[in-house]
């Protein structure tokens, strides 16, 4: 039987129990950037969206993914 995609709850976390929130530094890791990195690019307001609560920065899943995906090159000329 297929499965669907689970909803995220309120919390930002979805049925499975994983969160699609990250922190700066849980980004990073996936993106195979240092934590030093994103912070710069949020300061010139580069790369990624991201989500500020109060004084946490937070990326959501899916975009760290959608930013990877736009990234995709077939050649180094563009």
């Amino acid at each position: 039987m297929p499965t669907t995609p689970s909803n995220p709850a309120p919390d930002g976390h979805n049925e499975a129990g994983g969160s699609d929130m990250l922190t700066t530094q849980q980004a990073a890791r996936i993106l195979g950037l240092s934590p030093f990195t994103l912070n710069k690019w949020r300061l010139y307001g580069h790369g990624l969206r991201f989500i500020k609560l109060g004084r946490a920065v937070r990326y959501r899943r899916a975009d760290v993914i959608a930013y990877m995906a736009s990234r995709t090159k077939t050649s180094t000329r563009t």
